[in-house]
Parts: structure tokens; sequence; C-alpha cells
């Protein structure tokens, strides 16, 4: 692979990092002084809205939408250093330019899979940041870091289909834009074959039987600015059998398809976070004295910052490499560097947290700095998109089939 940025990547990082730098960063502290007096907690300050509009006045808006007629047009190896500027400020940078997680997913499932009226209803405004969406997959009863063992059901009745089940950690859903859940269940509960038994429909928060029950916080925290992690219940949920997302069986191989560019997406806004880490270090390590000399004279000091910078440019060239192979290769074929990124970027971004923290004391874990709330979304992602142990079972298995 080419490791330098094509004439458009870097017009595009340009303008993002100019953007980022006028607009988003000034914006962090005014964000949290306005969400204080809001009547609703989930709501947007109106800061993020005048973001969101400054970001689609500059043409940085669906960055991330591969499919030029919906978005940017771009190549994952191109929107890979976009994401990772944006996970700087993971908390409004992704919301202001409409790349924040669960939508980009829910969009690029709509755009793939979903048929004209669906694209139309849903996509159509999703696209244009009117509303904002939920991926209902993850379930309290069972362990879902096993797809397959999800126990939501989704039972035709005529034109109708009924869906009943609990789910939880559902990102998005405690948003008041949040108009529609994406909700995985099993059609076909009985089938053989365990990867067909699963389906994907589109459920309309106002469906009579569901009821967003309460926030799931992390680390105690409410992540207000992605729609929060909500506890859902379908209770007998009518939809009609339109509300199908390709076809019956086919959730299981939608969740694949889906998964692959999000972790893309998660694992360059992490790289984005670390970066974040490393300035905010190194500026703490120059402005404090103890035991008679500036912190960046402690040789423990300069032994993270060195380790940090290593390992963030080890992860780098990684998760390229992978959405390079994407590109070229498709999924499947970057398989095993999908499943590399999502073991190595958390664990290692975490690390790099965590000695941040450590750097700033008391001020590491409070709410003065970001360091706290970054610690507790990039450890989250250990075990979203499957815990790391599932990843690393799979690929250990490749590997030792090359032994056999």
């Amino acid at each position: 692979m080419d490791f330098a940025f094509d004439a458009r990547t870097e017009e595009l990082r340009a303008r993002l990092l100019a953007f980022m730098d006028e607009f988003v960063y000034p914006a962090e502290q005014v964000a949290h002084e306005q969400r204080a007096r809001l009547a609703s907690p989930w709501e947007n300050p109106p800061v993020v809205e005048e973001l969101k509009a400054e970001a689609r006045r500059q043409g940085l808006w669906n960055l991330f939408l591969p499919d030029a007629e919906h978005g940017a047009g771009l190549t994952n190896l191109q929107y890979a250093p976009l994401a990772e500027i944006t996970g700087r400020s993971p908390q409004l940078a992704p919301t202001a330019t409409n790349c924040a997680a669960p939508d980009t997913g829910n969009m690029e499932v709509l755009a793939q899979f979903g048929d004209e009226r669906q694209k139309k209803q849903w996509l159509q405004p999703l696209l244009a940041g009117e509303i904002r969406s939920a991926f209902a997959m993850t379930e309290p009863e069972v362990a879902s870091s096993d797809a397959t063992n999800i126990t939501t059901h989704i039972e035709r009745d005529g034109d109708e289909y009924v869906i009943t089940g609990r789910k939880w950690y559902i990102s998005g859903a405690m948003h008041p834009d949040c108009a529609v859940f994406i909700v995985m269940g099993k059609t076909d509960p009985d089938g053989a074959d365990i990867r067909r038994q699963q389906s994907m429909v589109l459920v309309p928060r106002d469906t009579p039987g569901v009821t967003v029950k309460r926030a799931m916080q992390v680390f105690g925290y409410e992540d207000h600015y992605h729609g929060g992690h909500a506890e859902v219940v379908f209770d007998h949920a009518r939809v009609p059998v339109a509300n199908l997302i390709g076809e019956e069986g086919g959730g299981f191989a939608i969740a694949q398809a889906r998964l692959g560019p999000g972790r893309i997406h998660h694992c360059m806004r992490l790289i984005g976070m670390a970066e974040r880490a490393i300035e905010l270090m190194c500026r703490r390590a120059v402005s404090r004295t103890a035991f008679g000399k500036a912190l960046a004279q402690q040789g423990v000091v300069q032994n993270w910052i060195a380790d940090a910078r290593v390992q963030v440019e080890q992860l780098r060239l990684l998760v390229l490499k992978t959405a390079w192979l994407m590109d070229t290769v498709g999924n499947r074929g970057a398989h095993t560097e999908i499943q590399a990124i999502k073991i190595a970027t958390p664990r290692a971004v975490v690390a790099i947290l965590d000695r941040a923290i450590q750097l700033y004391g008391a001020g590491g874990v409070s709410q003065d700095f970001p360091l706290a709330e970054l610690y507790a979304g990039a450890r989250t992602l250990m075990l979203a998109d499957g815990p790391d142990e599932v990843h690393q079972r799979s690929l250990a298995r490749r590997e030792l089939k090359k032994y056999l």
C-alpha cells in the first residue's frame, strides 16, 4: 500500500483540522455549560446544532458513507484519517459531521440493504441529520458476545411482524430525535443453520409495545451526546412485513457487513483519542514540577510518552492497512486484520489513557479534564462489537488452520 494520503484525503484533512481548531475545541466547554441548563439531559446543546450547520456548510458532512449517491463517496482508506481527527473530540466532532455511531452503521445498512421505501422514509432524514436512530441487538439475559444466542422473537402474523424481547445498551435510544430502531431477532428460532435464524426489522420508536425503560450508565457516564445507552422492551410490538430489511434469515450477514467498516471507524477514532491524551500528557509534563524538577524531566514520564507515541504509530499503520485491504479485497479478505485492530486498538488506547490519568493525578479522574470520560469510552470498546476474547478465539483458529 502507498503510505501517502491522496489529494482528496489531504484536502479534507486540512479542512477538518481547521474546523476542529476553529469550532469544535472551543465548543467543548460551551456544550458542557449549556447541557447543565437543559430541561432534558438527552437534548442537544444549542452549540451542537450550530456545529452541525457549520460542518454541513463546509461540506464536512456524511464523510463516512462510501456510496457517493448518499455520502462523500470515500473509500475506507480515505475516511480513516478523518475519523481519527474526529476522535480527538469524540463527544462533539462525530455528531457535528453526522458521522456518529450508531447512525453511521444504520445508514450503511439502509443504503446497502434497504428498499426504496425504507431509504426514503428513514435513510434520507438520517442523512440530513433530522432524526437519530438506534441498533437493538444486545440482550441482558444471554451472552450476546455470541449473536446466535439472542432470544428476541420476530414472529409473522399475516401482514405484520410481532416483536417480543428485551434489549439493553442500545446506543442512541435515549435521544429525543431517535425515531427508529433496527431490531435484530429470530424469525426462525428452530432453523437448522444457526446463522440463518435471525432477521432485522425497522421498528419506529412510537410503535405501541416499545418502551424505553431506562438509561444505562457507562462507568457512571450517560454518554449524552450520542443519545445514551438504553434498556428497551419490545412487548408484542407490531410492524408491517415491509419493514423487514433484506430477507428473512439475513440478519446475521447484515450484522457482519455493518460491523466491518464500523470497526475501522471505532479504531481510528480511538487513535484520535490517544493523540489527544498524548497532547494532554505533554502539556501537563512541561507545566508541573514535583520533587524539584519538571514532570517532563522525570524518567518514568518520558517513558510513558515515548511508549505512547510508539504504540500510536504502530496502531495507525495496522488500521490503515486493514482499511486498504477492505477496499482492495473486501471484508472477508481483511477478516484477520479487522479482528486484529479490534483486539489491539482499544487495549493500547486504554493503557495510554491510564498513564495520562496517572500523570494528571486527581485531575485525571475529575470532570475538569476529558481523560476520565475518554477512558470510559475506550474501555467500553473492549466489549462493544464483540469482546476481545471472541476475536482472539476466531483469529487463533484461523492461524492454527495453517498447521492442521
